[in-house]
């Protein structure tokens, strides 16, 4: 039984993100080099791959377990493309229901996970919900009581304190949205984890400060929510001094790939670093299948190029909208999205 729950909790922690030129056609038309950058296609086509329409889930050894991190990226992703409305509030009404919300966020008391608490408030607050009433539980509260003195938000759990620069920059970007609005001590928190290069590692206090650049184009889009301009335009040049030749970015010397790309290509939009993010979007767009491909897999983006697998596909295509959108999470809203889950329309 404790394996089995410290693989439900390894899961749930790491939920890894979506984004300006969003466009309202319902079916994207032709040609194809047009519909390769459009990202409502992605969105339709992540839409479509939902369980039940309501949930993502991963399978390990032949069980099906929920995946709440990854149903909460689509949440952001059909906000950034004003597409799959519907979706997006079947999606929530899942993730929020008691046993999946709990199993998710912890029971409050003996278990509450920092990271979890934030992106789960964030999703409700683009929703346009209330963050301090989700099924008679205040998010809100429940976040700033896992604050600790130096600021850090930290995990409250038997399983170990799995918080990191992710947690504090959705905590951030949650709370900003509030009227009592981010705690400066979180903010400077986060600030004081910069490596000497400029860019924001994953995890603090390590040996050597490693930049991580999903952390980074994280840090960077909450440090700049929270008025700290300086220290995220730090991380921004850091992540302009990674980028590919080819446009995109990659993690620990890895192949440049969707993932990272579309935090990066995010967090350089929201920055308003505009020719890195032309060429990230750029990047991304060439990994989105297009007519040629299958017809089940057109509108998705690929995780590397490296051959369309259905698998990494979900989450990948979740991540790049938000880099092909360009749209921060400071100013996500689902508010206008139109329902559907629009496809390529393709000869």
């Amino acid at each position: 039984m404790v394996v089995r729950r410290s693989r439900h909790r390894l899961l749930a922690l790491f939920c890894g993100v979506l984004a300006a030129l969003t466009l309202t056609t319902p079916a994207v038309a032709a040609p194809e080099r047009a519909a390769l950058t459009r990202p409502e296609a992605a969105g339709g086509w992540l839409a479509r791959q939902l369980v039940d329409g309501e949930r993502f889930e991963v399978v390990f050894d032949g069980v099906a377990y929920p995946d709440q991190g990854l149903t909460l990226d689509a949440v952001f992703a059909f906000a950034a493309t004003g597409v799959a409305d519907d979706h997006g509030a079947d999606a929530l009404a899942w993730v929020t229901r008691p046993d999946i919300r709990d199993g998710y966020l912890g029971d409050g008391a003996s278990e509450a996970y920092a990271g979890a608490t934030a992106k789960l408030a964030l999703a409700v607050q683009v929703r346009g919900g209330d963050p301090a009433d989700v099924g008679g539980v205040d998010l809100i509260a429940r976040l700033r009581s896992l604050q600790t003195p130096a600021g850090r938000f930290s995990d409250r759990s038997a399983y170990g304190d799995y918080s990191n620069a992710f947690s504090q920059s959705f905590a951030l970007l949650a709370l900003d949205r509030t009227a009592g609005g981010a705690p400066p001590a979180a903010a400077a928190w986060l600030a004081g984890t910069r490596c000497p290069d400029g860019g924001y590692p994953l995890l603090p206090a390590q040996p050597v400060c490693t930049s991580d650049v999903d952390a980074t184009a994280l840090a960077a889009q909450a440090l700049r929510a929270a008025d700290r301009p300086a220290d995220a335009a730090a991380g921004l040049r850091w992540l302009v001094s990674v980028q590919r030749a080819d446009g995109g970015f990659a993690n620990a010397g890895g192949t440049p790939n969707a993932n990272s790309t579309g935090l990066a290509a995010q967090a350089l939009r929201d920055g308003h670093r505009l020719p890195a993010w032309a060429r990230a979007r750029a990047f991304l767009a060439g990994l989105q299948v297009g007519c040629a491909g299958a017809p089940a897999d057109r509108g998705a983006v690929d995780f590397d190029g490296g051959g369309f697998d259905p698998a990494t596909a979900p989450r990948a295509t979740a991540q790049a909208v938000l880099g092909l959108t360009g749209i921060g999470y400071a100013r996500l809203s689902a508010a206008g999205a139109d329902p559907g889950a629009p496809a390529l329309a393709c000869p």
